[in-house]
C-alpha cells in the first residue's frame, strides 16, 4: 500500500509545478498581443519590400545585377532563429531538426538557445532583436555576397499559422528570385533601376530578417502558451489521481488501525 506521507509530498510537488506552469502560461498570454502586432507590422513591411524587389528584378536594366545570380562560392549561409527559453513544446526541436538538412551551411544563430546549440557568444536574443541588429547583419551579408564569399542565404524561422499551429520553414533571400518578378514598365525609377536595386537590397534583406525574427518570436510565445496549458491540464489530472490514491491509502490505514484495536480488545 502506498505511504500516505510520500503521496502527500508528491501532491505538494506536482501542485508547485502546476503553479509554475500557470504563471508561465499567463506571461505568454500577456505577450501574445504585442508580439502579434509587431509580427503583422514587420510582415507588411517585408511584403512591400518584396513587391518592390519583384518589380526591379523584371527590369531589363537589372538583369546583370549580381544580386540575381549565385556567388562564386557554393557556401550556404543560414540564419537559424530559435528561442531565448525552453518549455515551448517542440518549438526549438523543430528548428534544429530542419537545420540538420543543411549540414554544410554556415549558421548565423539568433536566440539564446541557438547560440547554445551552435556555439559562440550570445549576440542576438530573439525577443530583444532590433532593427539595428537586422541592418548590421544584412549589410555584412550583402557585402560578402557581392564579394562571392557565399552563394546562397536563407532564414530558418518558425512560420505562424495559428495559435495552435506553427511550422519550421526556410525562407531563401539571396540571390533574388526572378521567378516572382513582374513587369514594372509603368514605374519610373530615379536615377535608374540598377542604382535603386543596389540601394534597396540591404533594406530588403533587413526587412526579411526582421519579419522572420518577429514571426518566430510570436510563434514561440504561442507555442509556450499551448505547452504550458497542456502541462497544467496534465498536472491537474495527476493531482486528482494522487488524491484518489492518498484517500484510499489513508482509508486503508484507518481500517487497519481499527482492526488492530478490535483484535487487541478481544484478546
Amino acid at each position: 500500500m502506498p505511504d500516505t506521507k510520500q503521496l502527500r509530498n508528491r501532491i505538494r510537488s506536482v501542485n508547485s509545478t502546476l503553479h509554475l506552469t500557470h504563471a508561465m502560461e499567463l506571461v505568454a498570454a500577456s505577450k501574445i498581443k504585442k508580439a502579434s502586432e509587431r509580427m503583422s507590422g514587420s510582415n507588411e513591411y517585408a511584403r512591400a519590400a518584396a513587391e518592390a524587389m519583384a518589380v526591379l528584378s523584371a527590369c531589363p536594366a537589372c538583369e546583370k545585377s549580381p544580386y540575381l545570380r549565385s556567388g562564386a562560392s557554393d557556401e550556404i549561409r543560414l540564419m537559424v532563429i530559435a528561442g531565448d527559453r525552453g518549455m515551448a513544446g517542440g518549438y526549438n526541436a523543430n528548428i534544429y531538426r530542419l537545420a540538420r538538412e543543411y549540414p554544410d551551411a554556415k549558421i548565423i544563430p539568433v536566440g539564446k538557445r541557438a547560440f547554445e546549440r551552435y556555439g559562440g557568444e550570445v549576440l542576438y536574443g530573439a525577443e530583444a532583436f532590433s532593427t539595428s541588429d537586422a541592418r548590421k547583419i544584412a549589410e555584412k551579408l550583402c557585402v560578402d555576397f557581392l564579394e562571392g564569399a557565399f552563394g546562397r542565404f536563407g532564414i530558418l524561422y518558425t512560420r505562424y499559422v495559428s495559435m495552435m499551429q506553427q511550422e519550421a520553414s526556410v525562407r531563401w533571400i539571396l540571390p533574388l528570385d526572378k521567378s516572382e518578378a513582374h513587369s514594372g514598365k509603368d514605374i519610373l525609377f530615379e536615377p535608374d533601376e540598377a542604382y535603386v536595386m543596389s540601394s534597396l537590397v540591404p533594406e530588403y534583406v533587413t526587412g526579411m530578417i526582421m519579419a522572420s525574427v518577429r514571426e518566430s518570436f510570436a510563434s514561440e510565445v504561442a507555442a509556450r502558451r499551448m505547452a504550458m496549458d497542456s502541462a497544467g491540464k496534465n498536472a491537474r489530472q495527476m493531482i486528482d489521481d494522487l488524491k484518489i490514491k492518498y484517500n484510499r491509502a489513508r482509508q486503508g490505514a484507518i481500517t487497519q488501525e481499527i482492526t488492530e484495536i478490535v483484535a487487541g480488545s478481544g484478546s
